[in-house]
């Protein structure tokens, strides 16, 4: 892990942050420790990509996965809704607010395309290709397949929730996946961290970092 050198193919790679954004970084409603710190090595990388794109949740005020939607309910307890377990967490990230918008630090004026999710009330979305059913799809694997993406570098925030489960999404659509390593931070429940990492060995994703790009 973070020793592998990865040839950036400006044709077929795509490099996607996923969720920059001042809600999970050091003073936003849910900051990812250290979530500020992704940006040296991402903005490092962003030069060296033609196929750049952005994921930002987008969530409506009352979102089926805030624990304030439900009396009673703590930020980080679980419940179980029509797709599976979900983690119930503080509000953020809601349409039109400053937590919402992309952290100043990251340079994404060359970014061809973001996608919003979760912004279906009734669904929370970790990855940047399907809805958390695994079904409700969006949009970004046909976008790719037009653009003839072969490969996608991933980046952001958390490395454990979205970046894994865009991950596990991409492999299965049948995509190279890269990983970098020191342009995530995670949130890390209950040793969740470590657990992704695991599992993204497990789909054959490459684990590297910033330094290891020619």
């Amino acid at each position: 892990m973070d020793g592998i050198t990865v040839n950036i193919d400006r044709r077929r790679d795509l490099l996607l942050v996923v969720d920059p954004q001042n809600d999970f970084c050091p003073g936003g409603a849910l900051a990812v420790p250290e979530g500020d710190q992704i940006f040296g090595p991402v903005n490092k990388l962003l030069p060296r990509f033609d196929n750049i794109g952005v994921t930002q949740d987008w969530h409506p005020p009352g979102h089926s996965s805030f624990a304030s939607s439900y009396p009673g309910k703590r930020a980080y307890d679980t419940i179980e809704l029509t797709y599976g377990t979900q983690v119930l967490w503080p509000d953020h990230c809601v349409q039109g607010t400053r937590g919402a918008d992309f952290h100043p630090a990251a340079e994404l004026t060359r970014a061809q395309v973001i996608i919003r999710k979760g912004f279906h009330r009734e669904l929370d979305s970790y990855s940047a290709f399907f809805e958390n059913d695994r079904k409700t799809a969006t949009g970004l694997a046909g976008y790719l397949k037009e653009r003839g993406i072969e490969r996608i570098v991933l980046a952001g925030l958390a490395y454990d929730f979205c970046v894994l489960w865009s991950a596990q999404d991409a492999r299965r659509l049948g995509f190279d996946v890269v990983v970098v390593t020191d342009a995530c931070r995670a949130i890390d429940l209950e040793g969740s961290a470590q657990a992704a990492t695991v599992s993204l060995r497990d789909i054959g994703a490459t684990l590297t970092d910033s330094h290891h790009f020619d």
